[in-house]
């Protein structure tokens, strides 16, 4: 690069951070107005550097409800309120009075589980995975015993026990549309079951030579008819499948090792995890789109946002950068999982700590520290308030996410508690563990 260029690139880099940077003191006027456009309190007197956690302190202030608050997002204009007042509004202008609206990021609160409403058995080894359907009315659990059983959670009984693997359940995932579950075996096969009658649908999907790592739906809203399927194995492949059809529409082998992890993202990009210490992405007709590379080791889990970029660290979504390389964990993290709000990500680790990530910035934000054990498995509430975790410990735990603090202990289990899933609607919460017990909470 010529030394013109770079004093070329040096000039408009200064001038853009002297239009960005904040003149000392300054204030800004401003209105809170909910969607609908009515007024909430007072036009109020800003700092013009106010960060979106201080608008929502303020707000439930002037909406009365500081003993229980909620999240909200805020806006001005189409410009989203991110780091603060100034610094995401395009337009600077201090002389008029501003409108910040305000939206709700959870229409509901989702109360803490505070109590353990069954214990049910079934299951003859350790329950691996555990993943509450669509409106929450069934429970799936996959097991060490080669079965896969879909509990009924009006009543909190067995509803149908699916045989048919030959090796241990690893993983289940239903499908947008809840009438149909899949499941990934050490036996090489994923299997397809009807969810209201249990019996399988045909014969397994072949074609891995190694056991099924991850299981991932194409997203509802790009495919109301639920029938694509990607799987991902041990033997280094991600094969696309047609769920009617039964027939696999594509295999994805450009990996070198064993493929952890596949995720299916809301802009119709496939995301694959590799122990070949590489993320690629890959549009919906299999084609490589981008290869991510800067981590060491081998990469084990990978999680999207809500709002479909990927924020695992240390990637941006288009590649073209990193968007942050988190590190603080001390032995290998298990599990990685967003916000349903995206503000935060929530990491699992060996070192029995859970860590607390920015999700829009990555910066650390701190530890929960309770459990004595490895910590295998995080889900949050849908209004991203709280946190659970599942431990070697044998015990659940329940974060409060603003205080940072355990909000509810959950023992119960009598051996390594392995998965965990929060319903939908918030109210239920069920864990599976080495023990052979599924137990369903409730608040």
């Amino acid at each position: 690069m010529s030394t013109k260029v770079r004093e070329l690139l040096a000039a408009k880099a200064a001038i853009k951070a002297a239009a960005e940077a904040m003149p000392e003191g300054q204030t800004i006027v401003a209105q809170f107005k909910t969607e609908d456009g009515e007024s909430t309190g007072p036009p109020l007197n800003l700092p013009a550097d106010v960060n979106p956690e201080q608008l929502e302190l303020l707000l439930n202030q002037l909406l009365q409800q500081t003993e229980d608050p909620l999240p909200y997002t805020f806006y001005v204009g189409d410009d989203e309120i991110r780091k603060n007042l100034w610094s995401d509004r395009k337009d600077k202008s201090t002389e008029d009075t501003i409108t910040i609206v305000y939206q709700p990021q959870a229409i509901f609160r989702v109360r803490a589980v505070t109590r353990c409403t069954s214990t049910l058995t079934g299951h003859t080894e350790a329950i691996l995975s555990v993943s509450f359907s669509p409106n929450g009315g069934q429970l799936a659990t996959g097991s060490g015993d080669m079965t896969v059983r879909i509990w009924d959670l009006h009543t909190e009984t067995p509803q149908h026990t699916l045989k048919g693997h030959t090796g241990w359940v690893l993983n289940i995932a239903w499908s947008p549309d809840g009438t149909t579950l899949a499941s990934g075996s050490m036996d090489n096969t994923v299997r397809l079951w009807d969810a209201k009658t249990g019996k399988q649908i045909g014969t397994g999907l072949r074609g891995h030579t190694k056991w099924i790592t991850s299981l991932a739906w194409q997203p509802y809203h790009l495919n109301s008819k639920a029938n694509r399927l990607a799987s991902s194995s041990k033997d280094g492949t991600v094969r696309v499948w047609d769920t009617v059809l039964r027939k696999m529409v594509f295999n994805i082998a450009q990996h070198t090792a064993a493929v952890s992890c596949v995720k299916w993202g809301g802009e119709n990009l496939i995301y694959t995890a590799s122990q070949d210490k590489t993320i690629k992405v890959w549009n919906a007709d299999g084609m490589l789109v981008k290869t991510l590379q800067g981590h060491g080791h081998w990469v084990n889990t990978l999680a999207l946002s809500t709002d479909f970029v990927l924020r695992t660290g240390p990637f941006d979504h288009t590649g073209k950068r990193y968007a942050t390389e988190e590190e603080g964990h001390q032995k290998l993290v298990n599990h990685v999982s967003f916000s349903p709000d995206g503000r935060y990500f929530a990491s699992a680790s060996f070192d029995n700590s859970v860590k607390l990530w920015d999700g829009l910035t990555g910066k650390f934000i701190g530890n929960l520290r309770g459990h004595v054990g490895a910590v295998y498995q995080v889900c949050w509430s849908s209004d991203s308030r709280m946190l659970a975790s599942c431990s070697k410990d044998t015990t659940l735990k329940i974060w409060d996410i603003k205080k940072m603090k355990i909000k509810m202990d959950l023992p119960g289990h009598l051996d390594e508690v392995y998965a965990i899933d929060w319903s939908p609607g918030g109210d239920k919460m069920g864990s599976g563990s080495k023990d052979k017990t599924l137990r369903i909470y409730r608040h």
